[in-house]
């Protein structure tokens, strides 16, 4: 079960990665950083943009659940 979980693990956080690496650049130095330009780039997204922030939160969390599952498998 746990070698399992491991591979899992391995799928989705390589899958965590890939989506992250799609988003488009939007950064224009350190105000975008800390959240200046924020009102401009959310202004013009699309369909698309959306579903891939969703999808990208969706991986995330359950990126974050099985590193729990996970650690709490390795300790029992």
């Amino acid at each position: 079960m746990l070698l399992a979980l491991g591979i899992v693990y391995a799928i989705v956080g390589i899958v965590t990665v890939a989506l992250v690496l799609l988003h488009s650049g939007r950064g224009g130095g350190l105000s975008d950083m800390f959240g200046g330009g924020l009102g401009a780039s959310a202004a013009g997204s699309t369909q698309m943009e959306r579903n891939l922030d969703r999808l990208t939160v969706i991986f995330g969390l359950i990126f974050a659940f099985l590193t729990m599952v996970l650690a709490f498998a390795i300790n029992a």
